[in-house]
């Protein structure tokens, strides 16, 4: 969902026009202190705030960017710009939005892959150190065996990942 700031008349006339070009639903309302309000409660893609609304309460302009959360932030000068340009600005931050949570998702999965490679070596180390001691029974060495095969095949299947 996308929230719509601005005190203009034409507000559902643009909030229709974005929705219909990025097809997410839009949400407006006047002033930035019923925008902070509604992103404390609820989850949006991107804000699209009046540049006036912002000039005229710089104060709340402040709460309101402290409450965005993962909301990115649209600036539009609803009094220059024509709904071309609106549009084009709220596709753009779109697409901005959509690469650095790709790029964030990629970053994050090969964290993890790299940590749980790491264990499963030391994993794998201690298994190796366990099976040549020769005190352990022979039902305690076939389980090893079979912690040593699961390690090798989840070590296997993070180097496919990669």
């Amino acid at each position: 969902m996308i929230l719509l700031i601005t005190p203009s008349s034409r507000a559902e006339e643009c909030a229709s026009a974005v929705q219909d070009a990025v097809h997410h639903a839009v949400q407006t309302c006047k002033t930035l202190e019923q925008g902070s309000i509604l992103l404390r409660d609820n989850e949006y893609l991107a804000v699209i705030l009046d540049q006036l609304a912002l000039e005229v309460e710089p104060d709340e302009g402040d709460v309101l960017h402290a409450h965005l959360g993962s909301a990115i932030p649209v600036y539009v000068n609803f009094a220059i710009n024509g709904m071309r340009r609106v549009l084009s600005e709220i596709q753009a931050a779109l697409r901005r939005r959509a690469a650095d949570e790709r790029v964030a998702r990629q970053s994050a999965q090969e964290t993890l892959r790299n940590e749980l490679k790491q264990t499963i070596t030391a994993m794998m180390l201690s298994c190796d150190l366990l099976a040549t001691s020769s005190e352990l029974p022979p039902t305690a060495q076939e389980r090893l065996r079979g912690v040593q095969q699961l390690a090798s095949y989840l070590q296997l299947q993070l180097g496919a990942a990669s």
